[in-house]
């Protein structure tokens, strides 16, 4: 059999494989997008930006959690991770300044929006015109962070319709929109934002918000005392996300959600993504994961007759 070919398309952009580095993780500077895409990722993007410079929360804003007896870990590596991070960015003024020449970075870049409200992320798409971006992702929800996006109840159909409907004029780039795992039907809300002019959705952002208690302390581990939940306790969840979703619109998927491995690559891609995140194996194995993964997953195709990606994309639909 030939070499299989790892390559996927996204609206358009073509990827040499399908990891795509999550939001978040090592997307402050262009040097650091560089370095990532040096290491083999297909796609990367940026750390969210706001209208606004925001501070973060205080520290510590991380934390792994533990399964099995006894407390211990499983491999060496935490069951979940617990983030509250808390969004800081410089702004997107200051960010124009870092990112305002992307030619170089060797794959395609995706800049991540936040927003207070509509009107935040409508100026901030827009201070964004011109840059060297691909694509737009819109991070329609967080977990820890008060006031962005939409929490808890507000994760409906007709408010992410305000939103993309608003951004969707303000900008001719492809429209990624990354929903939150913490509703009942996320293809009606996928299904919401392809019909006001997505062109992609990202799934999922973490889940929560999760606490940890330091039992000694009294106390909750993180300053902010809840966090996202993200890594392996997440991968379940978002490959059900992702099935649902791919059901549901006829848009390319991100998957996002504890991928660490080939095997978990292409699990997401048999649940219906056209490409995979990698984010909290990033800060437990480095930036050698995106190789590694694009290696077990050659591997794998090549030992069960897969030519392409393009052949696993949805394969449990069929």
């Amino acid at each position: 059999m030939a070499r299989v070919d790892l390559s996927t398309e996204l609206c358009g952009i073509r990827l040499s494989n399908p990891t795509v580095l999550a939001s978040g993780i090592l997307g402050t500077t262009k040097s650091l997008l560089k370095r990532v895409s040096s290491a083999g990722a297909g796609a990367v993007t940026i750390k969210s930006l706001s209208l606004d410079p925001l501070p973060g929360h205080n520290n510590p804003i991380m934390v792994g959690f533990e399964a099995g007896a006894a407390g211990t870990m499983q491999g060496g590596c935490a069951a979940g991770f617990l983030n509250a991070v808390g969004y800081s960015n410089p702004g997107v003024k200051e960010a124009v300044k870092e990112f305002k020449d992307l030619s170089d970075v060797g794959a395609p870049v995706i800049a991540s929006v936040i927003g207070r409200g509509v009107g935040d992320f409508m100026k901030v798409v827009e201070g964004l015109w011109g840059l060297d971006f691909s694509a737009i992702e819109l991070s329609l929800s967080c977990p820890h962070t008060p006031g962005f996006g939409m929490m808890a109840g507000q994760n409906t159909p007709e408010a992410t319709k305000e939103i993309i409907t608003a951004v969707r004029t303000m900008t001719r780039l492809p429209l990624f929109v990354k929903l939150s795992p913490n509703v009942p039907e996320i293809g009606r809300i996928a299904k919401a934002a392809e019909e006001a002019g997505a062109d992609g959705i990202t799934a999922v952002n973490t889940l929560g918000p999760g606490m940890v208690i330091n039992i000694e302390a009294r106390q909750p581990v993180l300053d902010f005392k809840v966090g996202g939940v993200s890594g392996p306790a997440l991968r379940p969840i978002a490959v059900r996300c992702v099935y649902d979703i791919y059901k549901a619109v006829s848009i390319p998927i991100i998957g996002v959600g504890g991928v660490s491995t080939g095997r978990h690559a292409i699990e997401m891609l048999m649940a219906g993504a056209s490409a995979v995140g990698i984010g909290t194996a990033v800060y437990y194995q480095g930036i050698g994961v995106f190789q590694e993964v694009c290696r077990e997953m050659e591997e794998w195709m090549t030992a069960n007759g897969y030519p392409s990606i393009k052949e696993l994309v949805g394969a449990v639909h069929n």
